[in-house]
């Protein structure tokens, strides 16, 4: 009787320890498709060949119970769709995530939910591969103690559509080339979305929300950004969009709004003999519409719409140069001109100066009366008559004076 104990015994436990989905998939021949019924499955499973997992119905449900790796995969040709996956482990230095893909192409993560895992998707050297219609949340931790929602590091010429980050830290894009971020959608994270490295990507059609920092741009080059929404960048120094020595950039069509600082621009551009293209971007009641630092010229900003901001220009380093950019045929809503013969544009230049807010840009304890009555005071009494010689910024030889909508 006891040996018949002992063997129900094992039996069972070891029953209750397998993982019914590993073993299918180790048993699979490459390229096949498994389609799970509703269940939760143990997690930590592998995945090495061309394999597709998909859940037929909802509440297929993959749980790693708070160790390591929820989902890893190496090589080519791994779908996962309709999943929810969750319950990694909270370990940064081993990248503790929902789903870890590596060396691969013509792979896809698509319609899956993935929350209380460390890290979302983790893509390292992953090419020609499409990630979409993901929600993405991290652990309940302080902002920092995250891990990244997204990581593309060493990736090219992926697809990143209509994926959803929420309470993640950021989503980054390293040293990865050729890839499409397409309408995807940002919300109460660090870093919407930070390039560094990166060239000939796309951003399109992007809506981030009540993070740190919108879009930040890092020794890149070759990229277009356009139609893309960033709102309420929190914090004394929240960034709609940020460019910090790159090169030969199209902004295009975005709206930066409700930011501590709306446009960033930092040693741009940073290649000798090339431009950046800022054009019809809309700017709109921003602590600062644009933020110059460190020597920034051959930028071309033209039809821009700057409304309702509390400074247009600030410039906080005195070398920067802003006067050496091209700026052109933009909407100023403090431009004082006129327009006598009605084309829309103004009989004189816009001169934007530095008055009294030299005080607070180069004295960062002056800054505690930022936007106060006293500063406001005093860059009025500093206009209608100098008692310093303002700071000369840019000039815009065309103003446009009235705009529709």
């Amino acid at each position: 009787m006891y040996k018949i104990c002992l063997f129900i015994y094992f039996f069972f436990s070891s029953l209750v320890s397998a993982n019914i989905l590993q073993d299918a998939i180790d048993n699979a021949p490459s390229g096949s498709i498994l389609r799970l019924p509703a269940g939760i499955y143990k997690g930590n499973i592998v995945i090495n060949k061309p394999l597709t997992i998909i859940g037929k119905e909802d509440g297929v449900v993959i749980d790693a119970e708070g160790k390591g790796t929820v989902i890893t995969t190496t090589g080519s040709y791994i779908t996962l769709k309709n999943l929810r996956i969750t319950g990694s482990g909270d370990r940064h230095e081993v990248l503790s995530a929902a789903i870890s893909m590596q060396n691969g192409s013509q792979c896809e993560v698509s319609n899956c939910v993935i929350d209380d895992c460390l890290f979302g998707i983790d893509m390292q050297m992953i090419n020609n591969s499409i990630i979409s219609k993901n929600t993405i949340t991290s652990k309940e931790l302080d902002l920092g103690m995250r891990g990244d929602g997204l990581r593309l590091w060493y990736s090219n010429d992926n697809i990143i559509q209509k994926n959803s980050l929420v309470k993640s830290r950021d989503m980054v894009v390293w040293y990865s080339h050729g890839n499409q971020i397409l309408e995807n959608s940002g919300e109460h994270s660090r870093y919407s979305l930070h390039f560094m490295y990166a060239g000939k990507n796309i951003v399109k059609n992007n809506s981030y929300k009540f993070n740190s920092v919108g879009i930040f741009f890092m020794y890149s080059q070759d990229t277009i950004a356009i139609g893309n929404t960033v709102q309420s960048s929190l914090g004394a120094t929240g960034m709609g969009i940020g460019l910090k020595d790159v090169s030969n950039f199209t902004l295009k069509d975005n709206i930066i709004l409700y930011c501590a600082q709306g446009l960033y621009i930092d040693r741009s551009p940073f290649e000798p003999d090339t431009h950046n293209w800022i054009i019809a971007n809309k700017i709109l009641y921003n602590s600062e519409a644009i933020h110059f630092h460190s020597l920034s010229e051959n930028n071309i900003i033209k039809e821009n719409k700057l409304l309702g901001n509390i400074e247009d220009i600030v410039n906080d380093s005195r070398g920067s140069k802003t006067n050496e950019n091209e700026i052109v045929g933009n909407y100023w809503d403090n431009y004082a001109g006129f327009d006598r013969n009605g084309d829309n544009i103004g009989d004189t230049p816009h001169r934007v100066y530095q008055y009294a807010d030299q005080l607070w840009i180069y004295n960062p304890d002056v800054k505690f009366f930022y936007g106060s009555p006293v500063i406001s005071l005093l860059n009025f009494l500093a206009k209608l008559a100098p008692f310093t010689k303002p700071i000369f910024l840019l000039e815009d030889e065309k103003p446009i004076v009235k705009i529709e909508g």
